[in-house]
């Protein structure tokens, strides 16, 4: 499925099946997670995107070809593809151990085909183990490779509080829920009003409570992470932020943050923002979210049914994660 121009539906195309380069290996993808970084791809809010493009970053398969100096990968192996997709491992930040922040980056089903599709080529070194014995059902493995991924490393900069705030109820939160409560946190879910499916979804998940995202929670939070993205959410995530806290945009676009007044900000509170991943991060996420056995609830869609799915995504009438699972 490719996005050819943007603000288009993606179009279904045969094409030969690719063979690996040096340093790749060929994946048969059995689940790519249908993400809202898809949206702002295909809306043309990410403006390294490559055109044409298969999109798709939360990807699952078995590597079935391996190209020359491949030698941490074979035939057989399950593996994860998530958002970074390759680093140049010599600017400043790649030394620092930040390649989240590369200066040249590669992003999975942005500046290179994605998982959207039957097979995907991809950087052997930025694959990350999904072994089957672990993740059984790759629909629901799919997920953990942005939306957890992403979710886990704003969890680490929200901080160690016990009080925590999550504003959109997607993918994301949904799973970073279940990661907080066996942490021992306290969970406030805040969902679009008049979503209540999508908050007695979160109060089955742990939350302790779960109301609209204008409503003040019943105490002082911590931290709170947003990963709607909509930039009026933050002021009103900073008032709800006790002294010290931590308001953590957890999206790649979001739109304009309206003026507001600095006593919202000030009292140490701090407003940061996450930026992809690394893979650091995906081996220690993997690894928590095995021990806490998150349930990952998804919608699943046919491959060819990919223009369905972004339409329910960007609708709200997607409760949990998409996930499109080739034929075969």
């Amino acid at each position: 499925m490719v996005l050819h121009r943007l603000a288009t539906p993606l179009i279904a195309e045969e094409r030969p099946t690719p063979a690996p380069g040096r340093g790749e290996v060929r994946l048969r993808v059995e689940a790519c997670g249908v993400c809202r970084t898809d949206l702002h791809l295909i809306d043309g809010e990410l403006p390294q995107a490559h055109l044409p493009i298969v999109p798709g970053h939360e990807v699952v398969g078995t590597i079935d070809a391996v190209g020359p100096d491949v030698i941490a990968w074979k035939p057989g192996d399950r593996v994860g593809v998530p958002w970074l997709g390759g680093a140049c491992g010599v600017c400043s930040y790649c030394a620092q151990g930040r390649e989240n922040l590369c200066d040249t980056p590669v992003f999975t089903g942005c500046t290179r085909d994605g998982g959207y599709a039957t097979h995907v080529l991809v950087n052997a070194d930025f694959c990350l183990p999904l072994p089957a014995r672990d993740y059984p059902d790759a629909a629901l493995a799919a997920p953990l490779l942005c939306a957890g991924l992403i979710g886990g490393r704003a969890l680490r900069l929200a901080g160690e509080g016990a009080a925590l705030g999550l504003y959109g109820f997607g993918a994301a939160a949904h799973i970073l829920l279940q990661v907080a409560c066996a942490e021992g946190r306290r969970v406030y879910a805040f969902t679009r009003a008049g979503d209540v499916e999508a908050q007695m979804l979160a109060r089955s998940l742990g939350a302790i409570w779960a109301g609209a995202s204008d409503e003040a929670p019943p105490e002082r939070l911590d931290a709170a992470i947003i990963f709607a993205p909509a930039g009026e959410l933050v002021p009103i995530a900073l008032a709800a932020v006790r002294k010290g806290g931590a308001v953590v945009c957890g999206g790649i676009h979001m739109s304009d943050i309206p003026s507001f007044p600095y006593r919202l900000l000030w009292e140490e509170r701090r407003l940061l923002s996450v930026a992809n991943l690394t893979r650091a991060d995906g081996h220690a996420f993997l690894a928590a979210a095995a021990r806490t056995r998150v349930q990952v609830h998804v919608q699943r869609y046919a491959l060819d049914a990919a223009n369905m799915a972004l339409a329910d995504l960007r609708a709200g009438r997607i409760h949990g994660a998409a996930v499109l699972v080739p034929p075969g």
